[in-house]
């Protein structure tokens, strides 16, 4: 079965058309450049906040989303709230997504460090929290993305097949 993924911005600013989402359509070229196999992908915007977040993603795992990747919202200045709305949501969090973000991008920024990146599950969805810049997006998913199809898998979720000239998705073989 082919899968789907929701991007959600979190921005005050982008919700109120203050300020232009660069980070819905940085997650969205990406997913468009390694993802090959079919993929429905779905963007919104919403404003920060805990309940804003947790409301937004308990709509999309009920709708059936596969991937959600949730973009901003995850430093330490007081309106980031992503990550505690995601918490209210997920049922099994993975904390190595997180790890693993924050030593990649440390390789490129100090302020990685201060970075409250995570994943979890919820239901039959994968919810991955990112920075809110195309390119930080983009080293927090090469990171990462190559465990995001069997993890899919192993929750029962769409199928997602990826370019293995770009990401090599990781699989264990039958046997």
């Amino acid at each position: 079965m082919s899968a789907r993924a929701a991007i959600v911005t979190v921005s005050d600013r982008a919700s109120r058309g203050e300020y232009e989402d660069k980070g819905g359509p940085g997650c969205e070229d990406w997913l468009r450049e390694v993802v090959t196999s079919p993929l429905a992908i779905e963007r919104h915007i919403i404003p920060d906040g805990r309940e804003s977040v947790a409301s937004k993603l308990r709509e999309l795992v009920a709708d059936g989303a596969d991937l959600i990747l949730v973009t901003g919202g995850t430093g330490p200045a007081p309106r980031d709230e992503t990550p505690e709305g995601v918490s209210d949501v997920v049922e099994k969090e993975l904390a190595g997504f997180g790890e693993e973000m924050r030593r990649a991008s440390l390789l490129e920024v100090p302020t990685a460090i201060l970075s409250r990146q995570s994943a979890g599950t919820a239901g039959k969805s994968l919810i991955i929290t990112l920075p809110g810049k195309p390119s930080a997006i983009a080293t927090c998913l090469n990171a990462v993305f190559a465990a995001v199809p069997y993890c899919l898998d192993l929750i029962g979720a769409g199928w997602i097949e990826t370019d293995p000239a770009k990401i090599k998705a990781f699989r264990p073989k039958a046997k």
